[in-house]
This record gives structure tokens, sequence and C-alpha cells, in this order.
């Protein structure tokens, strides 16, 4: 772009962190939404982190996608296109990423968590999951949705029988944030994010429990991203400031 004199004009480029949007069905109002709010990030956006769960249900085939889910792989295509790099943490409802994300989308793909330097400052980021360390029976649940042996079990069974695993997901989804809703998360993701500043980490940010929260004090600051389904919340980096924000 440039200005009326000629000269080139950089616009200012800002990093979004956005978690927990459940997609199921492009007509749903959510999902419409997040398709809308890619769109105004093209061009403008250095990094799109996506927290986990940004699906309702997802496992990588080599040559298959969810047809469910092409309206918003197309919108993470034009996001490449045009300049923006796209980390993904993946969630309890999204594992196995695949090669559709990493080779034809060029994704940088986690299974747990990461640490970024962001505008100079220490980043961790999560999914969120694995915070809550009394929860044993999700702990060994989450060990055999992603262990190797169903990895491979998902990779040759037909994807139509695999999409009727996500209803079953969901249901248990919706009983384990049922136990959330019943409970405040707030300490936990406080006694979470304190451990992280003592590792050397000025920002802690994670997803899962559908609450959007900011908290800072003298250690740094912790945000918790909500989610995009009621608060439509995200965070949003905009030269080393982090703010916590609804579209």
């Amino acid at each position: 772009m440039t200005s009326e004199e000629g000269i080139s004009i950089v616009p200012d480029m800002k990093d979004i962190f956005l978690a927990d949007a459940h997609l199921r069905r492009p007509a749903d109002a959510n999902y419409r939404k997040l398709l809308e709010f890619l769109g105004t990030l093209e061009g403008n956006t250095r990094t799109l982190y996506l927290l986990g769960d940004i699906f309702e249900f997802w496992v990588g085939y080599r040559y298959v996608v969810f047809t469910a889910y092409l309206p918003l792989l197309e919108g993470l295509r034009r996001l490449r296109e045009a300049g923006t790099e796209i980390v993904f943490i993946e969630g309890n409802h999204d594992f196995h990423m695949g090669l559709y994300f990493t080779e034809i989308l060029g994704c940088r793909v986690l299974p747990q968590e990461g640490s970024f330097d962001i505008d100079g400052k220490r980043v961790f980021l999560a999914h969120g999951d694995l915070m809550d360390e009394a929860d044993v029976g999700y702990r060994r649940l989450r060990r055999v949705l992603r262990s190797l042996p169903l990895k491979v079990l998902i990779r040759i069974i037909p994807p139509d029988w695999t999409w009727g695993i996500a209803a079953w997901m969901g249901r248990v989804s919706k009983s384990q944030q049922a136990r959330h809703e019943k409970r405040n998360p707030t300490p936990l993701l406080r006694n979470h994010a304190t451990a992280r500043f003592t590792e050397g980490y000025q920002v802690v940010m994670t997803g899962h429990f559908h609450l959007p929260l900011h908290e800072q004090d003298e250690q740094g600051e912790m945000f918790a991203l909500g989610d995009w389904i009621r608060d439509f919340s995200y965070v949003e980096c905009d030269d080393g400031a982090f703010s916590l924000r609804s579209f």
C-alpha cells in the first residue's frame, strides 16, 4: 500500500489469540462470525495463534478433510496467502491435525503447549485441558485418544465412522464443561499462571474453560481466552501490549 505521495506504508501488524469455537456447521452463528472475523485479519496480522477446540471435532487424514470445515479451511488459507503465520495448539477436540495443516496450510502444530518470544516478552501458550492435575480420568482418556495405535486406527477406518466419534466426544465434553461451570476455575488459572511466572514467563495464556479473564500483577499477565460461542473473545497483541477483546 502506498500513500498519495508514493511513500510505501506498512500496516500495523498484530498477533491474535483465540480458542474454543467448537465449530460444527457452516450455517451456525458462531461459525459465520468466526469467518467474518478472519476476514478482518487479512493483511494486518503477523501471527494467528489458535489455542485448541476450534473444531467440535477434528482428526487429520492424509487426503480427506471433513466437508463441514471447508469454509474455515478456506478462510485460513486466505490468511496464509496474505502473509499471516498460523500456530495451532491442539485441544481436546482437535488433535492429530494431519498433513493438511502442516503441509497445505503450512501451520506450526503443537500437541500440548508452546513457548514464544513475542515483541520482547516471553509468552506461554496452552489449550489448558491439562491444567487440573487432579482430573485423573480425563488425563487417562487424553492419553488413549492421542496414542499411536488410535492414530493409526483412525487413519484406516472410514471418515464417516470417525465423524461419529464427534457426537460421543461432544457429550463427554458437555459433561466436563458442566463440571467446570459448577466451580470457579479462577484459582486454578491463577495457580497455573504463577507457576509459569516462576519459570520466567511474562504472559500466560490458555483456553479450555470458556471464561474470558485478564489479570496482571508485578509477576506478569494472565489471560483466559473465553470462547467463540457466547463471548466471541480473543486477545490481541499490538507492539507488545496484550489486550482482551470481543468481536
